[in-house]
């Protein structure tokens, strides 16, 4: 655990992300403390999915709804995941969830990034909108059957669309069979 005591350097830092180093480990997170919120939205045995584009992969990507704490017009820092999980869930897919329940804080690649996000159980949904996020995220909201979703999420990947490892939580059964 050599790496665990060095000193953490900032090799680069910008609006929301910072590049890190501790001994030989090179990693990135959220600037400022800014957390994240991904929903699991069930609706009627269906789950609502979003495809937008990730300049990383270069390609768009079906992921579960998500985003950031306090990223709001007003800068709210102290926003509560959870008021930040309904926002960006009506935000992104047009959909209001009467009960968001908490199921824990996850790390999607802690070997490279220290970002963690809080899931959210979204549930009681009530249709408001055609979702679709704001201006210049071009969203498009997927309401799959759950039965369905392994075709659904095959059928993507054949069209060159990546799959958002969050996936797995609902694809697991099929996959451990």
């Amino acid at each position: 655990m050599i790496d665990a005591d060095a000193p953490e350097e900032i090799m680069w830092a910008g609006r929301f992300i910072t590049a890190k180093k501790r001994g030989r480990w090179e990693y990135v997170g959220r600037a400022n403390g800014i957390g994240a919120a991904v929903m699991v939205a069930i609706d009627d045995g269906h789950v609502l999915l979003v495809e937008q584009y990730r300049v990383p992969l270069g390609r768009t990507c079906i992921e579960l709804p998500a985003g950031l704490v306090g990223d709001t017009d007003a800068g709210e820092a102290a926003e509560a995941a959870e008021a930040a999980a309904a926002r960006e869930l009506e935000e992104e897919t047009g959909y209001r969830a009467a009960t968001m329940v908490s199921l824990g804080s996850y790390h999607s690649s802690p070997g490279m990034v220290s970002e963690s996000f809080t899931l959210f159980r979204a549930s009681d949904l009530t249709r408001t909108g055609d979702g679709g996020g704001v201006d210049g995220e071009d969203i498009v909201v997927h309401r799959v059957a759950l039965t369905d979703l392994p075709a659904f999420v095959a059928a993507k990947r054949a069209d060159g669309v990546a799959v958002d490892v969050k996936l797995l939580l609902l694809l697991a059964p099929y996959l451990l069979g």
